[in-house]
């Protein structure tokens, strides 16, 4: 079983491979390599494609970075957001804006498993845990 697991992963991390142009996700390839898994059943597709789903999955959660903020947010800060991250990560990365009132003031980025804090509530959070 977990030779058939091995085999499945290395699959779907070729056919992860063929999904990206130019380092990002494109919704083309990833029709297309449906289709092909689709003909062409692989041993075990049903652990090849939760496979492929994984890891496309994981890549659009790197792609995309929420900025949560408490007021008003311009569409100049997004965009500053957006080149640094890429400069950053060096990878294509797209900013989505949602309120959070919670955090008073400033703003809060997730992308992937990175936190970028800059808000008052994360300040006053800090400040607590240190006392």
């Amino acid at each position: 079983m977990a030779s058939n697991s091995k085999v499945a992963g290395l699959l779907a991390r070729k056919l992860f491979k063929l999904s990206l142009v130019d380092g990002a996700v494109s919704p083309e390839r990833v029709a297309g390599i449906l289709e092909y898994v689709e003909v062409h059943r692989p041993a075990n597709p049903v652990m090849v494609l939760r496979a492929y789903h994984r890891l496309v999955a994981a890549e659009l959660a790197r792609s995309a970075a929420v900025v949560e903020h408490a007021g008003p947010v311009s569409d100049a800060i997004l965009q500053a957001i957006a080149a640094a991250l890429t400069a950053k990560y060096k990878r294509p990365v797209k900013t989505v804006a949602k309120p959070n009132p919670a955090l008073l003031a400033g703003l809060r980025v997730h992308l992937g498993d990175d936190v970028f804090e800059a808000s008052a509530a994360g300040q006053l959070r800090a400040l607590a845990e240190s006392a």
